[in-house]
């Protein structure tokens, strides 16, 4: 009987729990079909960043490295050329007894030789044929060669000298005198009304023109004078440019035109300028192409006579190279017959032994030497002094006369 209740009970239970089960899931399909959808959760509200902390800052993310970009140069600014550096030239007075080292060269004719020769015991007509040898070797000239050897002679037999000194002062006294002391040697720089004086400077290509232009220039500034220099030799390139040059060194003003222009026409320019600007002097170098070709010869006539528009041509300087001996005087002659010369400047002077020209250029064209030329330096041009000349080619005492 009690296992019976006992049964009984266990069977109610289940019943009871299977029922249950069933109605509850029957009311959780029916409350999905029939609740309404949740509304939409708002967004959060954005949080502000925390302040980055001084001590320990925020690492950021590492970025993409974005392409170098090409690198440009600047462009390249060249610094303005520095202005030439004015020089000081050396003063003219006295420069060949400085110089006179250069020009003693040459004594080995003229001094050494010609006084061995006149020292010897016995001077018979084998000597004095030797004498004339030696003087003519030395570009001194057949006329004036026979014109020394004569008045050698005759003092000689008068006055029977035979010491070296006595024998010095005697040659040193005719080659003086055929030099002609008395030729006036300065060079008209200056005008008394006070417009600038010109000077024409012509010669061949070669001879140091346009060179001699430039230590021209640099004499009359070292004797006080502003000086403005005409570059009218326009068939040569270079010569413009070489004047330039030389006139930066002594702040002087250079009046060029282009390459292939009338040299007249720069010539007359220069002049103007001249004027304009109140200098002592102007300086033209002209062309010097062959003295054989009748068109430079023309145009040299034609620059004396533009620049004569503006007044008279003061100076006009024949450079001659002293290397060339007798073969400049034919040069000196053809342009002699164009501009009236009244000057001769000798170039490249010293360590020639052919001193003897500036005898000769004197006595064929009667024209005085002016300025020698005595090295490469820019203050190696100097006035020409026939006492002093003299004295370095005997390369011995001086004869004490001043210049």
């Amino acid at each position: 009987m009690d296992n019976l209740v006992v049964m009984s009970v266990v069977i109610a239970v289940l019943v009871l729990l299977a029922v249950g089960l069933t109605v509850g899931a029957v009311v959780t399909r029916r409350g999905r079909r029939a609740a309404p959808p949740l509304p939409p959760i708002p967004p959060a509200p954005p949080v502000p960043p925390a302040p980055p902390e001084a001590e320990a800052p925020a690492a950021e993310a590492p970025a993409a490295e974005a392409p170098a970009a090409p690198a440009v140069e600047a462009p390249a600014v060249e610094a303005p050329p520095a202005p030439p550096v004015r020089e000081r030239p050396e003063p003219t007075a006295g420069r060949m007894v400085r110089l006179r080292a250069r020009l003693s060269r040459s004594q080995n004719v003229f001094g050494r030789g010609l006084l061995s020769l006149l020292s010897r015991d016995h001077l018979d007509e084998e000597v004095w044929e030797e004498i004339e040898e030696s003087l003519i070797g030395a570009d001194v000239g057949v006329e004036a060669t026979r014109e020394i050897v004569d008045r050698l002679r005759q003092r000689v037999a008068v006055l029977g000298t035979r010491t070296a000194t006595e024998l010095r002062a005697l040659l040193a006294d005719e080659l003086v005198e055929v030099l002609d002391p008395n030729l006036d040697r300065t060079l008209r720089a200056t005008r008394p009304d006070g417009t600038p004086a010109v000077l024409l400077v012509v010669g061949v290509n070669g001879a140091g023109k346009t060179t001699t232009c430039g230590k021209v220039a640099r004499v009359l500034v070292a004797d006080g004078h502003s000086v403005l220099l005409g570059a009218a030799d326009t068939f040569r390139a270079a010569a413009a440019e070489q004047l330039t040059t030389w006139a930066g060194r002594v702040g002087a003003e250079v009046v060029r035109g282009a390459e292939g222009a009338d040299p007249a026409s720069v010539a007359f320019d220069a002049v103007r300028r001249g004027i304009e600007t109140s200098v002592d002097t102007v300086v033209i170098d002209t062309a010097g192409r062959l003295q054989n070709k009748v068109g430079l010869m023309d145009e040299l006539g034609k620059i004396k006579r533009v620049v004569s528009r503006h007044g008279p041509v003061d100076e006009t300087l024949l450079v001659l190279d002293a290397t060339t001996g007798q073969n400049g005087l034919e040069q000196a002659r053809v342009f002699t017959e164009v501009v009236d010369v009244t000057g001769v400047v000798l170039t490249k002077l010293d360590g020639t032994a052919k001193g003897g020209i500036v005898i000769a250029v004197q006595r064929r064209l009667g024209i005085p030497v002016k300025l020698v030329g005595l090295g490469e330096g820019p203050d190696d041009l100097a006035p020409f002094n026939p006492v002093q000349f003299v004295d370095a080619l005997l390369g011995a005492e001086p004869l004490g006369v001043d210049a």
